[in-house]
């Protein structure tokens, strides 16, 4: 089935007020889902609904929270999440944190008691299409274990980035710390397919590409020891900075039953013009540079090539992803 995105946020939105979501609610979570599709994020798109719809079924999720901001310091912004889904917080954030950073230079976002952070990369990418340089951190339940370590302790823990470039598209930059994020191998669960070698062991630490296997035990730390010490260094800085669980303590966000996750984000976002005046056009040069070098890619290019693909044609949905989907009206 090919559905435009205007057509497949409606369907979206309308699944999730059907099961008790509140409309601006379902609002929010419809596009970040769908945006997530388009960009070929499949494992945070489409294929979440039926797990996000489950949760808000259960009260896992408050599909009826509000998210509420204080700020308790100039260039601070704390967001309660309010034990619900992630992204009407994000939308506050994107909403109040710009005049701060542009105020102060840099402001400082603090997301607490959230859920699953989905794609990053568009969260950031919201800042930079309004001039403006953004780092986000986020931690996740916990699928890895420490280094030297087999017991599950930190998720996969995503960084993500982006910046502004003079008469271009923003870089944005979007990696978890693991070797694969969690969300790809739920996919292939769901596909029936095996993954690659490398990507997990199983729950007696043996490598495993079976992906049911792969979610009971621990994904492999990207970089070894390295990605290991930056998933600690995003731990503190998205759960400890911010009053939420730590990932060994948040509750799964692929099982619909359950406590909150109650997980954390935090964002800084910072004004290039408060550090110099040709931040864009300098960094355009380095843009240049890069891809005067065949076969170098800028990152964030291919999300944003394929949401542009899908605002032109459509989206093409699996048949079993959409039977799923309606099968929650």
């Amino acid at each position: 089935m090919r559905l435009t995105i205007k057509e497949t946020e409606a369907l979206i939105q309308r699944v999730f007020e059907a099961n008790d979501v509140l409309p601006e609610t379902a609002t929010s979570v419809a596009h970040a889902l769908v945006h997530a599709e388009a960009a070929g994020q499949y494992g945070h798109g489409l294929r979440r609904v039926p797990v996000y719809v489950g949760q808000a079924r259960s009260g896992k999720v408050d599909g009826k929270a509000r998210c509420a901001a204080s700020r308790p310091r100039p260039a601070v912004l704390t967001i309660d999440a309010a034990l619900g889904y992630a992204y009407p917080a994000f939308d506050l954030a994107v909403e109040r944190l710009p005049e701060i950073a542009r105020e102060q230079g840099i402001a400082l976002g603090l997301i607490h008691r959230s859920h699953h952070a989905g794609v990053m990369a568009l969260t950031v990418e919201r800042f930079a299409l309004q001039g403006l340089t953004a780092l986000m951190f986020a931690n996740a339940p916990a699928s890895m274990a420490a280094w030297g370590g087999k017991k599950r302790l930190f998720g996969t823990n995503p960084i993500a980035f982006a910046t502004p470039v003079a008469n271009d598209d923003p870089l944005v930059i979007d990696l978890a710390l693991s070797t694969v994020a969690a969300g790809k191998i739920m996919a292939a669960r769901q596909k029936g397919e095996a993954i690659p070698e490398g990507w997990a062991f199983d729950a007696k630490g043996i490598p495993t590409t079976d992906p049911t296997e792969a979610l009971k035990g621990v994904i492999a730390p990207s970089g070894g020891a390295k990605g290991a010490a930056l998933a600690l260094m995003v731990e503190i800085l998205a759960a400890g900075l911010t009053g939420s669980s730590f990932s060994f303590e948040a509750s799964s966000f692929m099982e619909e039953k359950g406590s909150p996750p109650s997980v954390g984000q935090m964002l800084v976002v910072i004004d290039p013009a408060a550090g110099s005046a040709s931040a864009g056009e300098r960094i355009a040069e380095l843009a240049r540079e890069m891809v005067s070098e065949e076969g170098v890619r800028l990152p964030g290019r291919r999300g944003q090539n394929a949401r542009r693909e899908a605002i032109e044609h459509g989206l093409h949905i699996d048949d079993e992803v959409l039977a799923s989907i309606m099968s929650l009206l």
